[in-house]
């Protein structure tokens, strides 16, 4: 029987599964942030490496499996998925080795079969879609300079962006200015802006704020409630360009959602959500995924070692 090492690889976390091709879990492990575009592709291994080891005990040595399937944050473009794949057979982790984008882990963990569309909405935003002939629509990824915007970086951004305005009179009132002095204790929004300029507060932290921004947008905050209609507008758009792409946009098809923003389920966003699907993409049929990614990664790799439907429910059962 086939072993395969199914990886999920995150911004925020790495895990790793070991499994036999009849989907039962061998071994489980976890470890730190995959991030090789800051850290490098080396250190991104390691990380990657000593999760693996903390699955199959510190005296595991490679090849760690027969197959290994990657899908990983940071792997946005072929020449990444390439380099990465070429530290991972350096170190001989498997014998057969397929890297790609997280979102595609995702659209398998969320979808009721390989083919469908995702769009991921944590720390980022991003979308695939995969149609049913295997036929692929991807974005780069890479952020503002190819037109990303949202996620939570780039609402907290806007946080910070309207609240700093709103408290020095450059812009209109709102209510970020409370949400963001009272998150940090903070006795301006200048402040806040200061500790993260001087390295004295971390940058991620402003994460923090994505829940608070729901809140104040519930409330009814006018500008609040604009980031969150931007934010259903740019993830029904880049579901709508995959569907397009696809020649899907009338067929229906599953739209999974997913990553930290999109899991919480706020209800205006949801609301908003739903209002655009029904007027953008009529076919669609939104599905919010609570899968571990992990699992999407697991049955990519089960999909290609041709394994059957009672795998796949074997492994779902697991989860």
């Amino acid at each position: 029987m086939s072993t395969l090492l199914a990886v999920d690889g995150g911004n925020s976390k790495t895990d790793v599964l070991v499994l036999s091709s009849d989907g039962t879990v061998l071994a489980r492990g976890r470890g730190g942030p995959f991030v090789p575009q800051s850290a490098g592709v080396p250190a991104a291994a390691d990380v990657l490496e000593e999760a693996v080891r903390q699955a199959l005990g510190p005296g595991a040595t490679p090849p760690y499996a027969d197959r290994m399937a990657a899908y990983l944050a940071g792997a946005d473009l072929p020449a990444e998925e390439e380099a990465l794949a070429a530290e991972f057979g350096a170190r001989g982790f498997a014998r057969d080795i397929v890297v790609g984008n997280d979102t595609f882990a995702l659209l398998r963990a969320g979808a009721s079969g390989p083919s469908g569309v995702a769009v991921v909405c944590g720390a980022g935003i991003n979308a695939v879609g995969v149609s049913p002939t295997g036929q692929v629509a991807r974005f780069p990824a890479i952020g503002p300079l190819v037109g990303d915007w949202g996620g939570g970086v780039g609402l907290t951004n806007e946080v910070m962006w309207h609240a700093a305005r709103a408290e020095d009179g450059r812009g209109g009132p709102t209510a970020l200015v409370d949400l963001v002095t009272s998150h940090f204790g903070a006795p301006s929004v200048e402040q806040v802006a200061f500790d993260v300029y001087f390295g004295r507060l971390d940058p991620l932290r402003l994460l923090e704020l994505t829940a608070g921004l729901f809140e104040v947008a519930a409330a009814g905050d006018e500008i609040a409630v604009s980031l969150v209609t931007r934010m259903a507008d740019e993830i029904v758009g880049m579901a709508r360009v995959c569907l397009t792409r696809l020649d899907l946009l009338e067929t229906p098809t599953e739209v999974v959602l997913g990553g930290g923003v999109l899991r919480a389920r706020h209800p205006l966003l949801m609301d908003l959500l739903d209002a655009r699907f029904v007027t953008h993409t009529p076919a669609a049929k939104p599905v919010v995924t609570d899968t571990p990614p992990i699992v999407g990664a697991a049955l990519n790799g089960l999909d290609a070692l041709g394994t059957t439907e009672e795998a796949e429910a074997r492994l779902r059962a697991q989860f």
